[in-house]
């Protein structure tokens, strides 16, 4: 190590730029000193980087990554629809990240198959502006919004009415003014709420306590940097640091005479939140009721469902798959030290809240004079231009005479998420009709034989239904993980040729799961 290199924060970004050809900033170096993927190194006062260590980091990153994951998953594999040169700020961009959605696909991969650009892989456009895009497994709207970005008009469709709102939320333009007016009285009136409660003076000095008790315990990138060498066991240590700030916990919880639990338990609302979390979502439910405008109630509900969902009553490893409602102070294994259940909404109401107003005018100034609509049915049955007439009547002429121009969409993957579940929070506290029994494919169907004979049929279904609204030169692109080989099948049942297929592999999909994994995008013509 004497004679090692040694950077500082912005020479290290500077070095991990060329090095990997895309742009590392300080704060991406900053994250991997603070969660122990590289050692800290203090010299008179400032925080230095050993190059060997910078360099061994980014060792997966350069073609050695590449040439891994064709080895496992073929040499097949089309690198370019990767994306990876994109951060995850450009992968989220703008309304893209209003709300949090298991199962999306990236922007730039919609863009990819929708612009009128050529390469080596896609050799012809398919698509232009003023074509109509039709999404009949809409999801979180991501096909509508990039449309709209590109010019393009854009049908959605989905079963569950919480991910029409959602789509729609992010395709509608708002009067920004009366939506940020309505944020600050909301906001406001939280406060005021808040007042008179002790949950505040709690959470005040709870924090504190947490902050010495982790100071002394869970050194940040010293603590991080040994585990990753193995120096601590993680598991006995965290269980002995978590039973011994628990007194200190209890005691606070006493002074404060903080509810920590509801009288019951009878719904998701009921389970997952804490007594003083619970009577906020409420309270500020009651707030949205009282907008007159329609499209500021809506958003505003996108908002509070976002925050919420950040508000659940679970540990931060367990937030997209809940385990088990806590209500103590735990050892969080992913941010390496004491964390605490949350006792309020307000920070996440307020962050949100500017948030959202963010994306929207960042959207504002992408978005062309184009439609996009999202409609709640089922696309196996759903009569689409007699829908789209009842939302949206000049849209519906215009679908009627050119015909939808193709389809781009992510059907679900067999066995894998059940998608009314995963917004619980928003179907109790909205009062939306759940038709979790519609849904294809389910995650509580299993990916048995039974249970993929119904998805093909499902599948099936949706393309013969929605041939009927496509023009005759249709271009049909699919994306999925199809490991049981079951989109020729679909493709025949529909009276369908697969002409292309594109296989990609997919990056970063969870902090848990990091092994090679890939899709295909099906490219689907008229027979």
């Amino acid at each position: 190590m004497a004679t090692d290199v040694f950077l500082t924060i912005k020479e290290a970004s500077e070095w991990a730029t060329q090095h990997t050809c895309k742009t590392v900033t300080t704060s991406n170096i900053s994250y991997l000193i603070q969660y122990g993927r590289i050692k800290k190194i203090d010299e008179n006062g400032a925080t230095q980087i050993a190059l060997t260590d910078l360099m061994n980091y980014y060792k997966s990153y350069n073609k050695q990554r590449e040439n891994s994951w064709k080895q496992q998953l073929g040499e097949d594999l089309n690198w370019t629809l990767s994306f990876d040169q994109y951060k995850e700020a450009e992968t989220t961009k703008h309304v893209h990240r209003l709300h949090p959605y298991k199962g999306k696909f990236i922007p730039q991969l919609v863009e990819y198959f929708l612009d009128d650009h050529t390469d080596n892989f896609k050799t012809e456009t398919y698509f232009k502006k003023g074509d109509i895009i039709l999404d009949p497994f809409s999801g979180s709207g991501t096909t509508m919004v990039q449309s709209c970005e590109l010019g393009m008009n854009a049908i959605g469709i989905d079963i569950s009415v919480f991910n029409t709102l959602m789509g729609n939320s992010k395709v509608t333009k708002y009067d920004l003014a009366n939506v940020q007016n309505e944020i600050k009285r909301i906001s406001k009136d939280l406060k005021s709420f808040l007042e008179n409660s002790h949950t505040v003076d709690f959470e005040t000095e709870l924090l504190q306590k947490l902050s010495e008790f982790n100071n002394k315990y869970f050194p940040a990138a010293e603590y991080k940097y040994n585990l990753r060498q193995g120096k601590i066991d993680e598991k006995k240590y965290g269980e002995e640091k978590e039973k011994e700030f628990l007194p200190i916990y209890n005691q606070l919880v006493k002074q404060y005479n903080i509810k920590l639990h509801q009288d019951k338990t009878d719904n998701f609302l009921d389970k997952w939140y804490l007594q003083h979390v619970r009577e906020e979502i409420e309270f500020v439910f009651n707030k949205i009721k009282e907008i007159k405008d329609i499209d500021t109630k809506k958003i505003m509900s996108i908002i509070l469902s976002r925050t919420i969902r950040s508000c659940r009553a679970t540990t931060h490893a367990d937030l997209a798959t809940l385990i088990e409602p806590i209500t103590a102070p735990y050892y969080c294994s992913k941010h390496g030290k004491i964390c605490k259940p949350l006792f309020s909404i307000l920070k996440w109401w307020n962050t949100y809240s500017k948030d959202t107003v963010k994306r929207l005018q960042e959207f504002d100034k992408l978005r062309t004079q184009t439609f996009q609509t999202c409609l709640t049915g089922d696309s196996r049955t759903i009569d689409i231009f007699a829908e789209l007439k009842k939302e949206n009547p000049e849209f519906a002429k215009l679908a009627e005479k050119q015909k939808v121009k193709g389809i781009f969409s992510s059907p679900p993957y067999v066995g894998l998420i059940d998608y009314h579940e995963q917004h619980a929070y928003a179907y109790d506290l909205f009062g939306f009709e759940r038709k979790d029994e519609l849904e294809i494919g389910p995650l509580f169907r299993g990916q048995g034989n039974e249970a993929k004979k119904s998805y093909i049929k499902g599948i099936s279904d949706v393309l013969n239904n929605c041939k009927k609204y496509l023009a005759n030169d249709y271009d049909v692109f699919l994306v999925a993980n199809d490991k049981y080989n079951m989109y020729p099948t679909i493709a025949k049942n529909a009276n369908m040729k697969i002409v292309n297929q594109f296989k990609r592999p997919v990056l970063n999909r969870t902090e848990k799961d990091k092994r090679a994994y890939s899709e295909i995008i099906f490219h689907l013509k008229n027979i």
